[in-house]
């Protein structure tokens, strides 16, 4: 079985595969599997920065609701 990506490595294979669109480095028949591959990467890199978003939220409002505790 083969793990996930985390977000830098899906980025990063992002990356090369848009390069290799880009540059014409790619058959029609490996077209369809990249473009697949590239949105698997884009749902991962998406879940990740939501997570991420999210985490950063919820921490920014306990620290204003300890900073009330504190006056």
């Amino acid at each position: 079985m083969t793990k996930e990506p985390n977000y830098t490595e899906a980025y990063d294979e992002l990356q090369n595969i848009v390069s290799e669109i880009e540059g014409g480095e790619i058959s029609v028949d490996e077209l369809s599997e990249k473009v697949k591959r590239a949105a698997f990467l884009i749902k991962i890199c998406k879940n990740k920065l939501t997570s991420t978003e999210e985490d950063v939220t919820r921490i920014l409002k306990e620290l204003e609701t300890n900073e009330g505790l504190n006056q």
